[in-house]
């Protein structure tokens, strides 16, 4: 039987494609994996002492949301901790009613950002006078419209506390919504989580998320806060993590019982103000990480170019190889990641389960990407810093 005859562009597309499907099950297996496996090895107590905590939660018009969730954070099963809310001017009564829930948790507190407070990030602000107003040197971080899994979240965060940790970044997910919208941001913030997490999770953090992290207060006045980047509206968390976070000083938390779960979006445009600040905050973190993260963006997008390339070629060609083989690879490519995926959100107790969705999140993701730069260079770094 004679083997097939291939000329340069078939080979080129082949060994393309080829070389594209490695990296990106590379990324796969050696990092987005991590999650999953750290919750089958089952998350290990390394700290058996809870030392009390400061829970620090950042509010703007909250009140349906305080209602709903903050009274979960209250009666977490924890010996000694404190929460503090911060009101960024409210205006929808939210105060009176931090007040009058005050009276029956007495370790709740309360306080607000000044209105004249100008060229400074009024979050940024929020969180500094949080933290100045703790009395406890572990500090524990979420905001209003956010649930904790369990009443467990606070013990599951403690035990890792240890001597040597000054970080423990913690996973936060949406809880399933009906929309194709929901699923779509619900898969988008759980990949985020498997990147960041990941990355920590292998020994190299870069980033956090302060709707589920908690540090030292002595650590935050060591490297002196948010001085470095006061006026940008976010990077409160991501940028903070990105500047003192090291392998030795910092853990993860990933059980199901440790998650942060928030509401399905009614509408589109807060996540896509947090993507757009997130891009913003990611071009000033340190390290090779967003690197790296880029180049597995890039990788995706040219492996579905390759894909539709050979296809299209083969067909031309009349080659079925050209053609039968990439699909196999697109193919071999689907079910780890759908398994690496759907197994994570499993072990995190995320509901969504992705399959026929995910080859669109999948392709569209690189995309929203490149869109979310453009926007963020047509808006100018003025739309997000604070005037």
């Amino acid at each position: 039987m004679e083997l097939p005859e291939f000329n340069n562009i078939e080979l080129i597309l082949l060994a393309s494609i080829s070389i594209l499907f490695i990296i990106q099950i590379s990324y796969y297996l050696s990092l987005y994996n991590r999650i999953n496996q750290k919750n089958k090895a089952g998350n290990a107590s390394s700290n058996t002492e809870l030392p009390p905590v400061s829970v620090i939660i950042y509010a703007k018009d909250e009140l349906p949301n305080l209602r709903k969730f903050l009274p979960s954070v209250l009666e977490q099963d924890y010996p000694t901790f404190e929460v503090i809310v911060i009101n960024d001017n409210p205006t929808d009564g939210s105060d009176d009613y931090l007040k009058l829930l005050a009276e029956k948790y007495p370790h709740l507190y309360n306080s607000f950002t000044p209105d004249s407070s100008l060229y400074i990030s009024h979050k940024k602000l929020a969180i500094m006078l949080g933290i100045k107003a703790s009395k406890y040197n572990w500090l524990v971080f979420t905001d209003a419209n956010c649930r904790p899994a369990s009443a467990n979240w606070l013990r599951l965060l403690a035990r890792n506390f240890t001597p040597a940790t000054d970080i423990v970044l913690g996973c936060h997910g949406y809880e399933k919504g009906k929309r194709w919208m929901n699923k779509k941001i619900s898969f988008d913030t759980l990949f985020s989580s498997m990147r960041i997490l990941g990355f920590a999770l292998a020994g190299d953090p870069y980033a956090g998320c302060g709707r589920n992290m908690a540090y030292r207060k002595e650590l935050f006045y060591k490297s002196k806060g948010f001085s470095d980047h006061l006026n940008l509206k976010r990077g409160d968390d991501d940028l903070f993590i990105n500047q003192v976070a090291k392998s030795s000083n910092t853990k993860v938390e990933t059980s199901a019982d440790a998650m942060i779960w928030m509401n399905p979006l009614e509408y589109q445009k807060p996540w896509r103000e947090d993507k757009l600040n997130y891009v913003v905050t990611s071009g000033l973190y340190k390290g090779i990480q967003k690197y790296l993260l880029g180049a597995e963006t890039f990788s995706r997008l040219l492996f579905y170019v390759a894909l539709i390339g050979c296809m299209v070629y083969g067909i031309i060609q009349m080659n079925y190889i050209l053609i039968g083989a990439p699909i196999l690879l697109w193919g071999i490519r689907f079910a780890i990641q759908a398994s690496i995926i759907n197994n994570t959100a499993k072990s995190i107790g995320d509901q969504e389960r992705y399959y026929l969705s995910l080859p669109v999140f999948d392709f569209i993701q690189p995309l929203q990407s490149v869109k979310f730069r453009i926007q963020c260079l047509i808006r100018g770094k003025r739309s997000f810093t604070r005037k």
